[in-house]
């Protein structure tokens, strides 16, 4: 079996993403994998190395860590040496994206002048993915358009890894989260669209004219404030950083998830103290949970199943520890519960399982 790129002694995605980091649903894996798969890649191995155990490519309701993800990413990249993962309609070599990073670090002044140098960039390949930047006069908006009919991807797979990592790569230009107003798709609405409130954190339209990144265009205004030492340890953690699902929204549930992984895995603070420590009453944090389709319940219940997910597949917690840490009476009642979250036992996601 062939050496993985890490084991060549490239490094080895790891991402700092602290107890609110989102896990990844399997279907993600299994689009990932498609690409790879039609041009007659065994993607066994490949899965392997990441450490996702393959049994669970076909539980419908499997998840993996962001850290699995992202090595799966690159045991794609480096199998096909190509940034695009066999979609497009020709390969990207690897390090395309990094020479990108360099040409827009070093020379633009602004997130316009950025993104503008980015658009530039992609347009020097064939094949690659096509962006441009629109300011309407009439409105206060900005939106960063993409045009993916040259591309294979019927589970959309590229364009949500695409727009993802463009609007993650610009608010890591500015050190700043980018608040999006919207996010339209030309296309339908896909079958696991309740995953794309966690891709995203903003609204998202399907059927639109196309695909797009809406924001308040004073953003374009904000400095490039990325030097030659950042993108160098950015680069060294790529593609982690920008595949890593972090809470940073705004909304009532965001904030209450950063309080619940905060206080882990000390302490799982009760309805009431996440209230008081929120301002609001209990009631009133009940109904605000409520108008954004949720309950302290569930997102309780979520963040478990990640913080689990993401310690399983690390192999450094055992199971007795984990259900403890996440405040279960005993390891028997952990187990109910991951398996109703999963689909799967707890034992399915420890390594060599």
């Amino acid at each position: 079996m062939a050496a993985s790129p890490v084991q060549q002694g490239l490094p080895r995605s790891s991402i700092p993403v602290g107890m609110s980091a989102r896990s990844v649903a399997m279907h993600h894996v299994r689009a990932a994998l498609h690409g790879a798969e039609r041009q007659g890649v065994d993607t066994s191995p490949l899965v392997a190395r990441a450490g996702i155990p393959p049994q669970l490519l076909s539980a419908p309701l499997a998840r993996v860590s962001p850290q699995q993800f992202a090595r799966l990413t690159k045991e794609l990249w480096f199998a096909l040496d190509d940034e695009l993962q066999g979609f497009g309609p020709q390969p990207q070599k690897v390090g395309t994206f990094a020479m990108m990073c360099h040409a827009v670090v070093h020379c633009t002044p602004d997130l316009r002048s950025a993104l503008q140098r980015c658009a530039a960039f992609y347009r020097l390949f064939p094949g690659g993915p096509l962006l441009s930047l629109e300011e309407p006069e009439e409105h206060d908006e900005a939106r960063i358009v993409f045009d993916f009919t040259a591309f294979d991807d019927p589970d959309h797979y590229l364009a949500e890894s695409v727009t993802v990592v463009v609007h993650r790569f610009a608010g890591w230009l500015i050190r700043r989260r980018i608040d999006l107003r919207r996010v339209e798709f030309r296309y339908p609405a896909p079958d696991h669209v309740l995953e794309y409130d966690l891709l995203y954190g903003a609204p998202c339209h399907f059927g639109a004219p196309r695909t797009a990144l809406v924001f308040h265009r004073d953003v374009l205004d904000q400095p490039v404030l990325q030097n030659e030492a950042g993108l160098r340890a950015f680069l060294r953690r790529a593609p982690a950083d920008v595949l890593a699902r972090l809470d940073y929204g705004s909304t009532t549930a965001a904030r209450v998830r950063r309080l619940l992984g905060q206080s882990l895995p000390d302490h799982m603070p009760d309805p009431p103290e996440v209230a008081a420590r929120l301002a609001v009453s209990p009631q009133t944090l009940r109904r605000q949970l409520a108008a954004e389709g949720t309950s302290f319940q569930q997102i309780r219940d979520q963040l478990r199943r990640d913080v689990a997910i993401t310690a399983l597949a690390a192999g450094t917690t055992s199971i007795e520890e984990l259900s403890q840490r996440l405040g279960f009476s005993e390891p028997s009642a952990f187990h109910r519960a991951f398996r109703r979250w999963t689909g799967s036992t707890p034992r399915a996601y420890q390594p060599g399982n």
